[in-house]
């Protein structure tokens, strides 16, 4: 993919409209903005207006996103299979910047930073009397949180991009540079270590609908990653190992929870999780962008058999390497993909409650097979909560789970090392391991770890960056082996890797149409003069 650049369309945009409104408080997500339609001027009396200031951020801001950009970067990686053109680009590495996907993503990393830019810089001085200081900074420190999660993805697929942390730095001029990744990750950094200052500290009780909102725990592992990248292995592990050692997330089916199931995190009577560390709150309200489409884009439809509320379903299906990544005794399979003679009790069907996925079939793609994980089924009341006028429903996206912490806290012990037989390491894969019934290691190389990760988030967004942190040498090696095609036919293409970035299908294009309006960009990047 060839690199281009972009334009100032979305800081333009956001520095005109802004996102300040009222709303609800705690974790009620229901009456959320629009990612474009703050006012400047709004004020905030009372701590449930200020709380409410960034319901949006955890859900709308990213639809466009997650809708169906992040799944085509699980296409990328080979974990899934589909051969619709508007997400199958990064299959055959053809995706450029004309692509309507690509830009839906980039335009939503950027709604976010902007959002966020505005409670960061303004939300102060709107507030009155009567506004509590440590809600204040909890919604402040949520809004460094969102601001640094969305320029991890942003650096993670198109590499330099700007730095804005106050869009109206700009008015008077909006050509702005690209800034170097070290510098990108330096700002990522600084924002999480923000929001650990800023945000409230939480216990992930059982009544989940507390546990909504991002945390100091969020934002501490959401850190131990972004260090993780940067190879810098000795903060990774202290800061995965706060977050362990503070015992606010949980594993589901683990040993503190061994009433529940891997299965039971996909499903959305267990939304906000004791093992959620940050998802995003689908709320259905009438209006396009506000719910969650995996339902409709994963799982299957053959003729009036369906798992889909829609017309249609399965635009996604497996990768054919996913069908063989299990083992037999992996309870992960079963929660992960769909195939012939898989028996689901609960999900209602088209035809009824329950159903065994037909043998013979085409499902989703022409893979063999569908997608379960986020799947789940014909609205059936409160087992999947409702439904809005698209075929969306509410069931959480997970951004990160406490399983990728405890990999992560894994790996950082392990750092350069051929091999470990470090206990806290081995205790926390095995804790990953046990839960989907599997036998403990004894010892872990850098590719145990790899390959569980992948087991553990297939279809949750995950590989594709990993693919992009390795040596990529290996990574070419790994992709260039995967057969890309579906049931009919396999077909294998090699991506290509350049230093100088002039061709570079690790990176993602910059939009054309951001491109031609700022040509001050086409300049190399430069370091950022922060303040």
């Amino acid at each position: 993919m060839k690199r281009k650049l972009f334009s100032n369309r979305y800081i333009l945009l956001a520095v005109a409209t802004a996102f300040l409104m009222f709303g609800s408080c705690q974790d009620d997500f229901t009456d959320r903005p629009s990612e474009d339609g703050i006012s400047l001027d709004a004020y905030y009396s009372t701590n449930d207006q200020v709380i409410s200031a960034t319901n949006g951020m955890y859900s709308r801001t990213w639809f466009q996103m997650y809708n169906k950009f992040w799944w085509a970067l699980e296409v990328g990686s080979g974990n899934m299979y589909s051969g619709s053109s508007d997400v199958s680009g990064l299959r055959t590495f053809s995706l450029n910047g004309s692509d309507p996907e690509l830009v839906n993503g980039w335009s939503a990393l950027w709604a976010n930073v902007q959002q966020a830019n505005m409670i960061i810089n303004f939300l102060t001085d709107r507030v009155g009397p009567a506004v509590d200081q440590s809600v204040l900074d909890n919604t402040i420190g949520e809004a460094y949180f969102m601001r640094a999660t969305a320029y991890f993805d942003l650096v993670r697929l198109w590499g330099p991009v700007p730095i804005i942390e106050n869009p109206l730095d700009y008015t008077s001029n909006p050509y702005v540079n690209t800034n170097t990744v070290a510098d990108i990750y330096k700002l990522i950094t600084m924002d999480y270590l923000k929001a650990i200052d800023l945000l409230e500290a939480k216990t992930r009780g059982t009544t989940y609908a507390n546990n909504g909102r991002v945390s100091k725990g969020s934002a501490r592992a959401m850190l131990a990653k972004v260090y993780l990248y940067q190879k810098d292995y000795a903060n990774a592990k202290a800061m995965a190992e706060e977050v362990i050692n503070s015992g606010e997330f949980k594993l589901l089916g683990g040993d503190q929870l061994p009433t529940k199931s891997f299965g039971d995190l996909f499903t959305y009577g267990n939304n906000n999780n004791e093992e959620s560390i940050f998802a995003l709150q689908w709320k259905g309200d009438g209006n396009y962008g506000s719910a969650n489409n995996c339902n409709t884009q994963f799982g299957f439809k053959d003729g009036d058999l369906s798992t889909s509320n829609a017309s249609y379903a399965g635009v996604f299906g497996p990768g054919q390497e996913i069908f063989t990544l299990y083992s037999s005794t992996d309870k992960r399979k079963h929660e992960t993909i769909m195939v012939a003679g898989d028996s689901y009790p609960s999900i209602k069907t088209t035809t009824g409650v329950g159903f065994t996925v037909p043998a013979d079939k085409d499902l989703a793609q022409g893979s063999g097979g569908a997608i379960k994980k986020y799947c789940i089924g014909v609205v059936n009341g409160s087992t999947t909560g409702p439904i809005d006028n698209w075929a969306m429903m509410d069931n959480n996206t997970y951004v990160m789970r406490y399983a990728e912490l405890l990999l992560i806290h894994a790996e950082a012990i392990l750092g350069n090392a051929a091999s470990t037989s470090d206990a806290a390491a081995l205790s926390s894969i095995n804790a990953v391991r046990r839960r989907a019934g599997l036998t403990d290691l004894t010892s872990i190389t850098f590719d145990a770890i790899f390959l569980e990760r992948r087991k553990e988030l297939c279809f949750e967004g995950d590989y594709w960056f990993d693919l992009g942190r390795i040596d990529k040498t290996k990574a070419i090696e790994i992709i260039s082996a995967q057969n890309r095609g579906d049931r009919y036919g396999a077909r294998y293409y090699t991506p290509v890797y350049s230093e100088d970035h002039a061709t570079n299908d690790f990176y993602m294009d910059y939009p054309d149409n951001e491109v031609a309006k700022n040509p001050k960009l086409l300049q190399d990047p430069v370091p950022y003069t922060f303040k």
